[in-house]
C-alpha cells in the first residue's frame, strides 16, 4: 500500500494508511494531533513501521530531554519490523537526530530527498533540524528541487510552498518569500509555516505595523488550539510591539495567549524568556515571572541536547536567582563541550561563550559581557533558531555597551541595528544612549 505522496508503505493496512495520512498532514502544517493519528494508525496497523518513524519525528524535533525517552522507545520498536529503503533511511537519520547529531541527520535526508522529492516527512524533518543548526536558509535550495517535480494539483503542494517560502526568507530574499508564503497561506489557510515566514518578513524588514496588520487579519486561522506551535506566532505579535515601542502591549501577551498557549517544552518555553529577557534589559517591571518561568524549565533542558533552549533557561534561571540551577547547567554543558561530537564542538564554539556572556550581563559585568560576546557573534548561527530569535544575544551585547559606556561599540552596533529597522524604537534608544557616553 502507499501513502498520499505514493511511497509504499510496509505493514500497512487501509485503515492504518488513512491514519498515517492525516498524521503527516498535521505534522507538516503543524496544524492537529499528529501524535494522537500516529498512534491511531499503530493500532489499525501494528506493523506500520512508518507510523513509528513518524511518531518519533516531532518527539526528536521537540529537542527535549523527556520527549526524546519517548522518541527511543518508538525507534526501538520500528526497528524491530521489516522496512523497505525509504522506512531504512528515516531510521538511521533519526538515530543520529536522537543523540543531537543533526547534521549527520540532514545530510543523510538531504540524499535521499534527492530520490525522493515528494517525502514531505523528510523535507520537515530536514527544515527543522536544519534551523537547529542555523541554516535554515538551506531548505529554499532543498524544495527549489523537488518544488519542479511537483504538481500545482497535488494535495500538500502548499506546505512544499511554504517550505520554500521560509528558505527565501532566511537567505535574505524577503520579496520572493513574502509572496511566495502568502500564495501558501491561500491553498493551506491554517497552516504555521505561511503565518510564520510572512512574520518573518515583516520582522526583518522593520515593519511591524504591516505585522501586526497581517496577524490581526489572520488570527482566525494561526490562533486556534490546534495550531500547535501558536505561541511562536504570539511570540513574534510580542516583537512588533517592542519594535514600536509598546512594551505594555508585548508584557499583556506574555501573561495572556504566550502563557496560555506555550506547552511544557524546551523550545515552547524557549519564546517566554527570549521575550521576557527583553522586556527586562528594557526597563520594564516583570515582577515576579522569572520565578515561575524558571520553575518550567525543570527536566526540559539538560546541557547535552541541545544548545538552544540550554541559553535561554540559562536566562531564566540567571533572573530568577536560581544559581545551583544554573551552575549545573553550566557543569553539564561544559561536560558536553568537551565530549569532542557534534554537539560538543557547538556547545565549545558558542554554547559557553554566550551563557557566560548573560552571567557577567545578569551581574553588571558588562566590560566582561562584550569580552565574551563580540568575538562569538561570528559564530551565533551555531546556537540555532532564526535570525530573529538569534537577535536577543546581539541585543545583549549592544546593551551591555551601552552601560559599559564604551561608546565606540555601542555607536556602532546601534548603527548596525538601525540600518536594518531605522523605525525601531529600541534601536533608536540604543543610539541615543550611545551618543550621550561621553567622549
Amino acid at each position: 500500500m502507499r501513502d498520499a505522496q505514493g511511497h509504499e508503505l510496509s505493514g500497512a493496512t487501509t485503515e492504518g494508511v488513512g491514519y498515517f495520512n492525516s498524521a503527516v498532514r498535521a505534522f507538516t502544517l503543524i496544524y492537529g494531533d499528529a501524535s494522537c493519528l500516529y498512534d491511531g494508525a499503530v493500532k489499525a496497523s501494528p506493523e506500520l513501521v512508518m507510523a513509528y518513524l513518524g511518531k518519533a519525528w516531532p518527539l526528536v524535533l521537540a529537542n527535549d530531554p523527556l520527549m526524546a525517552v519517548s522518541a527511543r522507545a518508538a525507534l526501538n520498536t520500528a526497528r524491530k519490523l521489516q522496512m523497505n529503503d525509504r522506512e531504512r533511511t528515516h531510521l538511521a537519520a533519526l538515530l543520529h537526530a536522537v543523540i543531537g547529531h543533526r547534521a549527520s541527520a540532514v545530510a543523510i535526508l538531504d540524499r535521499h530527498l534527492m530520490s525522493h522529492p515528494f517525502d514531505l516527512v523528510a523535507h520537515k524533518a530536514a527544515l527543522q533540524m536544519d534551523g537547529h543548526l542555523g541554516r535554515f536558509h538551506y531548505a529554499r535550495d532543498r524544495s527549489a528541487r523537488a518544488l519542479p517535480r511537483w504538481s500545482k494539483a497535488q494535495e500538500s503542494y502548499g506546505i512544499m510552498q511554504s517550505f520554500y517560502s521560509f528558505g527565501l526568507e532566511e537567505a535574505g530574499d524577503y520579496a520572493r518569500a513574502e509572496d511566495t508564503a502568502r500564495a501558501a497561506a491561500e491553498l493551506e489557510p491554517f497552516g504555521y509555516w505561511p503565518h510564520h515566514c510572512v512574520s518573518h518578513v515583516m520582522e526583518m524588514m522593520g515593519r511591524p505595523k504591516d505585522g501586526l496588520a497581517w496577524m490581526e487579519e489572520r488570527e482566525p486561522f494561526w490562533s486556534t488550539t490546534d495550531n500547535l506551535n501558536r505561541v511562536h506566532i504570539w511570540w513574534h505579535k510580542s516583537l512588533f510591539h517592542i519594535e514600536l515601542g509598546q512594551y505594555d502591549a508585548a508584557l499583556q501577551i506574555y501573561d495572556g495567549p504566550l502563557l496560555a498557549t506555550m506547552r511544557p517544552a524546551s523550545m515552547s518555553i524557549s519564546n517566554a524568556a527570549a521575550l521576557l529577557w527583553r522586556l527586562d534589559t528594557l526597563g520594564c517591571a516583570v515582577g515576579d515571572r522569572w520565578q515561575h518561568l524558571a520553575a518550567r524549565w525543570e527536566d526540559h533542558a539538560d546541557g547535552k541536547l541541545y544548545v538552544f533552549p540550554d541559553i535561554h533557561a540559562a536566562m531564566s534561571e540567571l533572573r530568577a536567582g536560581h544559581t545551583e540551577a544554573f551552575e549545573r547547567r553550566l557543569k553539564a554543558m561544559r561536560e558536553t563541550a568537551a565530549d569532542g561530537t557534534q554537539l560538543g564542538a557547538i556547545y565549545r564554539d558558542i554554547g559557553l561563550p554566550v551563557v557566560e556572556a548573560l552571567r557577567a550581563f545578569h551581574h553588571g559585568a558588562y566590560a566582561q559581557t562584550i569580552e565574551h560576546l563580540l568575538p562569538a557573534r561570528f559564530d551565533l548561527w551555531k546556537m540555532g533558531g532564526s535570525k530573529a530569535q538569534r537577535d536577543v544575544i546581539d541585543w545583549t551585547l549592544v546593551e551591555a555597551a551601552v552601560r559599559a559606556g564604551q561608546r565606540d561599540i555601542a555607536l556602532s552596533l546601534a548603527h548596525e541595528r538601525l540600518a536594518t529597522r531605522p523605525e525601531s524604537v529600541p534601536n533608536r534608544r540604543f543610539l541615543q544612549e550611545a551618543k550621550a557616553i561621553a567622549t
